[in-house]
């Protein structure tokens, strides 16, 4: 069952539709569904699809060719391959599709380069001279996100500029990843979420007729199963020295968020190697570089400022509790290891899950036209604040705090200030008056508006709140995930 990527598939067919030859490129982290999805847009529409492989350029040249001349094209009648990649590509304006567009779409492109560093500048040659006047659509995908953006979409690639349309695919977000498990409570959704992220071949490995618990020890636990070994094996695929990018990540993911801190939890005694390795998972979508929404260009300009965090949800959550465990896995152990080492401290992991949810919804809000104001910036804010205390003169101290969520109107008149608790206990009027706190400064020229958001519902004197603040709306987990 296909689930999912309306956005994707809505702006392949608009493309399709367009009365003009397209030349697409589609690119996105290995196994965020980019095969599936070309499969689900041509399903219905006559079309060569190719995938490529890591083989000679000989042996991938007669593969196309077979591909192309099984099309039943004129050629067919007197040659079983096309000598040389040119006339391959010109094979194309000859597919017999009638008035519907040929559609033509090479998966992993990457390896087809390189085997043969020529053939952008070929396609490049055919497009201008022949290509774009001939009714095609041809679709190039790749997962080498190192290739596809610094060598095929850079300035000095011949293919720079031809593009009709340029595509990158992230991982779906929570409400499509939600789809895989209808039947799950609103809470095991943001849990089994917390766990695989929104990368569909992950979550098309759990069962959603099994719980999570089941799941986990079945699916991750086990030794031989895909989700094992399923981050050794990316690694392996996208980088070398993995010892040290294992070392990186797991001081990211037990909760190092600042350069030098990562750089002492992994070891590695120079900040600036440590910088290289993070841009190189920030390129592969697993690690993301954040700042708070308010930061100016110059902050983000400065290489030693910004928070690092694990974007893809699953690398988080197997550092945290597989690879930790590794020895114990190795050895079978895995009652043991999810009784002790991932029971107690699921619902806890699941929190920060939750805050990139409620933005989510937040930004789905934005969508509807239901919140208060449109906000220009939306994402976490991090800052200081003053809080009473009893250590200096003047009874203040300054703290460094932040909030789950901030957004912020085009001309900054308008704050839309969001806190998430994912605990199984009620937000209390005593978290309320701290966010309150928060932004003290910006209340001189800004109206505030408050978006409260939690798993176990409110306090009573909040709930009270309410019907005296028009600025306050309440948001419980049904009604976050129902949406």
């Amino acid at each position: 069952m296909f689930v999912g990527r309306e956005a994707e598939l809505a702006f392949l067919e608009e493309k399709y539709e367009e009365n003009k030859s397209q030349l697409i490129v589609l690119y996105g982290r290995r196994r965020v569904g980019k095969t599936e999805t070309l499969r689900e847009f041509c399903r219905s529409k006559p079309h060569v699809f190719f995938s490529c492989t890591q083989t000679t350029d000989k042996a991938q040249l007669a593969k196309f060719s077979a591909k192309i001349l099984d099309e039943n094209i004129a050629a067919r009648q007197y040659i079983s391959e096309f000598p040389d990649w040119e006339r391959a590509f010109r094979s194309i304006r000859e597919l017999p599709y009638g008035q519907q567009k040929k559609l033509v779409i090479i998966d992993e492109f990457p390896y087809m380069c390189n085997g043969n560093d020529s053939i952008p500048s070929i396609l490049q040659n055919l497009w201008d001279t022949e290509l774009k006047d001939c009714n095609i659509m041809l679709i190039l995908c790749g997962s080498s996100m190192s290739f596809m953006e610094n060598e095929l979409l850079a300035e000095k690639n011949p293919l720079y500029g031809r593009a009709t349309g340029i595509y990158k695919m992230n991982p779906m977000g929570f409400y499509d990843a939600a789809k895989f498990f209808p039947t799950y409570s609103a809470r095991d959704q943001i849990l089994v979420y917390s766990i695989l992220g929104g990368i569909p071949h992950y979550l098309n490995q759990f069962d959603p007729a099994l719980s999570i618990e089941e799941n986990i020890k079945n699916n991750i636990l086990r030794k031989g199963c895909v989700l094992y070994s399923e981050v050794e094996f990316l690694l392996h695929q996208e980088l070398r020295e993995t010892p040290v990018y294992n070392s990186v990540i797991e001081a990211v993911a037990l909760g190092s968020t600042k350069l030098n801190e990562i750089s002492q939890k992994s070891l590695l005694e120079d900040t600036a190697k440590t910088s290289v390795y993070l841009k190189n998972l920030i390129e592969l979508g697993i690690v993301i570089k954040e700042f708070s929404v308010d930061a100016a260009l110059k902050e983000k300009g400065n290489a030693g400022r910004g928070l690092y965090r694990l974007t893809d949800n699953f690398f988080r959550f197997w550092y945290a509790f597989g690879f930790a465990n590794y020895s114990q896995l190795e050895d079978g152990d895995v009652e043991g290891v999810y009784r002790y080492g991932i029971a107690p401290a699921l619902h806890e992991f699941a929190a920060l899950t939750f805050e990139d949810v409620c933005r989510e919804f937040v930004r789905e809000q934005q969508k509807k036209n239901a919140l208060p104001f449109r906000y220009a910036k939306l994402g976490r804010w991090f800052g200081k604040t003053t809080v009473r205390g009893s250590k200096t003169d003047s009874g203040l101290t300054v703290a460094e705090t932040e909030l789950d969520i901030l957004g912020i109107s085009k001309d900054a008149t308008e704050y839309l200030v969001g806190e998430c608790k994912f605990k199984r206990t009620p937000f209390q009027y005593s978290e309320y008056l701290d966010t309150l706190a928060k932004l003290t400064p910006q209340k001189q020229q800004a109206k505030m508006y408050y978006m409260l958001f939690s798993e176990s519902g409110f306090d009573e004197k909040i709930i009270a709140e309410v019907a005296q603040n028009p600025t306050l709306q309440l948001y419980s987990l049904e009604d976050i995930v129902k949406l």
